[in-house]
């Protein structure tokens, strides 16, 4: 009998264990760049500067809560306040979804959007659309001054498994991950949702900005 709560015991350390481990790790949904474009309140292009460990305040115990500061420089905004961000903050650690490892030299050019704080910072997490500013296509880069904006209104929706459908108009089907298994394939770095002059939405491929009806939609 003492042998069995021993064992009871132990696993619930486990449990208790592995609850705190998974309670630590930052987990994101995957979105489409039109998506995370919609959802943030900041889009900019900026190369990072400087990197330094600051104080944000304390938690309800008195601690002091850290907080990482980019000091950045802006090279063209898509979305935001109508005024330069010099500095971006994040949380110390990747576990609790901070952006650690941005090359801080000036040399690298990242397309950077998060959230605008009520106290008038930008916050970034994982979460948010952070990529080298080389390595998106040419299609993305275009999007950002407007495309992605016409289609805010519009849903993509992620098919994970066969079959998948969309249930209104208003959606795009996103299938990257079932037709290519790749998160970020086809229509995520060629296509834009856009909403149609019925109000439908259809995926738009092409650099070119689309016809007014757009009667050039292509589906994938």
């Amino acid at each position: 009998m003492k042998s069995i709560r021993s064992c009871i015991g132990t696993l619930v350390v486990l449990v208790l264990f592995r609850v705190g481990d998974i309670a630590e790790a930052c987990s994101c949904s995957p979105v489409h760049p039109q998506q995370a474009f919609c959802n943030a309140d900041v889009v900019i292009r900026a190369k990072v500067v400087g990197k330094k460990e600051v104080d944000s305040g304390n938690d309800i115990y008195g601690n002091p809560i850290k907080r990482i500061q980019y000091e950045i420089k802006q090279i063209k905004m898509f979305k935001g306040p109508d005024h330069h961000i010099d500095v971006v903050f994040t949380a110390p650690s990747s576990a609790v979804c901070g952006v650690t490892n941005l090359d801080t030299s000036g040399k690298k050019e990242y397309l950077i959007s998060g959230k605008w704080e009520t106290n008038g910072k930008m916050h970034v997490t994982l979460c948010d659309l952070i990529m080298p500013w080389e390595s998106m296509s040419a299609t993305q880069k275009k999007s950002l001054s407007q495309r992605y904006q016409m289609g805010c209104d519009c849903k993509i929706t992620r098919c994970a498994t066969f079959p998948c459908e969309i249930s209104t108009p208003e959606e795009c089907l996103w299938t990257d991950w079932v037709t290519e298994k790749i998160i970020h394939g086809r229509q995520s770095d060629h296509y834009a949702c856009i909403k149609r002059g019925d109000g439908s939405c259809a995926w738009y491929r092409g650099v070119a900005p689309p016809k007014k009806e757009f009667l050039d939609v292509e589906d994938p």
